[in-house]
């Protein structure tokens, strides 16, 4: 089984990635276009109609929104302890708690969850929701905190931002449309369908040339921390919440997987913004990236028993 898992959904992952680290090596992408892309175009038609095709009740909905905002804290509140008894400076402990609460699950987890649930409706509506609560999380909180490391930021600096990003609305508009259960005309739901089919290949091409930006250094001591905590802990906390919550079939399944996710590429981009620890979170993102081969498979494995 485990075989599976690795020929089937985490080795077809790896080889986009690599291909992405090939071509940034060979032609030096423009790593600022391939996020426009896939943040303004891509992202928000995936979770469009990943809600307007979704199979999630109202309670559902309330039960991985509770799983989220619990899975958070939790993490946010080891964190905060951990940083404080390692005598973290203010900067890195700022990217710290982003480098376990800021996962990948946008670029990597969405590819993730459709190899590993075979385009399954539900399960791609749950992983949308938690994408877009991470989205919020980033432009809030881990704005709001490295500013504040660095010069003092404000929160409607940040709740700005947050606003001008096309996934809530997207996710928003997605939900409406399948309550009211209206149709989408053929030639909004054909692009809509090119544009979604495009995903797993392009955002994973993307990550692979984000990462390979950043040399691999293997010295730094609280990048192990972090990504100990993120790829071993995350999944922990996951586990329980999903057993605390009653949560059964697909959507534990998903959450699970979503729990696991490593260290997401929007920590090292606030980093680099704000000047706050960079090589910190460049070597997060890396090594967590490097080393999920192994955890998700794990968590693929183990998935299949949740619920």
């Amino acid at each position: 089984m485990i075989g599976d898992i690795i020929l089937e959904v985490v080795l077809p992952i790896f080889v986009l990635i690599g291909l992405g680290c090939l071509m940034q090596r060979a032609f030096r992408l423009d790593l600022y276009t391939l996020s426009k892309i896939n943040f303004y175009f891509i992202t928000p038609a995936v979770v469009f109609l990943s809600m307007y095709q979704s199979q999630m009740s109202a309670e559902l909905l309330g039960s991985v929104t509770g799983f989220y905002v619990l899975y958070v804290l939790l993490l946010w509140g080891i964190s905060m302890l951990v940083s404080r008894t390692l005598k973290f400076s203010r900067g890195l402990r700022a990217a710290f708690t982003n480098s376990l609460i800021l996962d990948n699950s946008g670029n990597y987890g969405l590819p993730i969850n459709q190899l590993a649930f075979k385009g399954d409706p539900l399960a791609a509506s749950v992983q949308a929701l938690v994408m877009t609560f991470q989205s919020l999380v980033t432009f809030t909180y881990g704005v709001m905190s490295v500013q504040r490391a660095k010069s003092g930021g404000t929160l409607k600096a940040a709740l700005i931002g947050f606003l001008k990003m096309p996934v809530p609305y997207a996710l928003v508009l997605g939900m409406a449309l399948h309550v009211l259960n209206l149709p989408l005309p053929y030639f909004v739901s054909k692009p809509m369908g090119y544009i979604a089919d495009s995903m797993v290949a392009v955002a994973l091409l993307t990550l692979g040339a984000q990462i390979v930006k950043y040399p691999l250094r293997l010295d730094r001591f609280d990048v192990y921390v972090s990504v100990a905590l993120r790829l071993l802990i995350g999944p922990a906390i996951g586990f329980g919440l999903i057993l605390l919550l009653g949560l059964k079939g697909v959507p534990a399944q998903a959450l699970l997987l979503a729990s696991g996710m490593p260290t997401g590429v929007n920590s090292t981009i606030l980093a680099e913004e704000y000047d706050n620890e960079p090589d910190f979170a460049s070597q997060t993102v890396l090594i967590s990236t490097l080393l999920n081969i192994v955890t998700m498979t794990a968590l693929i494995s183990l998935a299949k028993y949740v619920g």
